[in-house]
């Protein structure tokens, strides 16, 4: 009896863990998709976490019909490559965007806490932007450079993104990756 409860339940779980994963998905993909695209997602993270060059916490990955987007900003050109080669070896991956772009010199504690403010101002203003979808949207901040990346629905989202970015102050220019979710 109870390992029925405990199968029934898993069961639950699982179906509403595929609900979760596929509420923010346009109507014509799959949970399916949706969780292929997640197993992926973590079949990278964790074969970036268990190699030597790269440094996981520094790399976000996100996945889209096969479709892998590295982004985030990286120590060394090594591990830019070695995390887009990483990438393209997992099973069911079809194309590897690699975004990774290479930090700048030491940072003192101020350009730090700069960073993560304009990070902190830039979210709340894709939240409150009506093109824009910040759940979207990764945003990455390195010496007041913004990288944009992710899936958006449009290419107005894209601009708009690109343009919030911009207008804060503190900000030295601005690498929009984020590419246009195709059907």
């Amino acid at each position: 009896m109870r390992s029925n409860l405990i199968a029934i339940g898993a069961i639950a779980l699982l179906g509403f863990a595929q609900a979760s994963l596929a509420a923010d998905e346009p109507a014509h993909r799959s949970a399916g998709t949706t969780i292929d695209d997640a197993t992926i997602t973590t079949k990278v993270k964790a074969d970036l976490v268990s190699d030597p060059v790269t440094k996981a916490h520094q790399i976000h990955v996100k996945t889209r019909a096969g479709v892998v987007q590295l982004s985030g900003f990286v120590d060394s050109a090594e591990s830019k490559q070695r995390a887009g080669k990483i990438a393209s070896d997992v099973d069911g991956v079809n194309k590897v965007h690699n975004n990774l772009h290479m930090k700048g010199a030491k940072r003192t504690a101020g350009e730090v806490v700069d960073d993560g403010v304009i990070k902190t101002k830039l979210k709340a203003d894709l939240v409150a932007d009506p093109v824009t979808k910040a759940r979207q949207i990764e945003v990455e901040v390195n010496q007041g450079v913004v990288a944009l990346s992710g899936f958006v629905d449009s290419s107005a989202a894209k601009i708009r993104a690109g343009e919030i970015a911009h207008e804060l102050a503190g900000v030295t220019s601005v690498r929009n990756d984020l590419q246009v979710k195709q059907p």
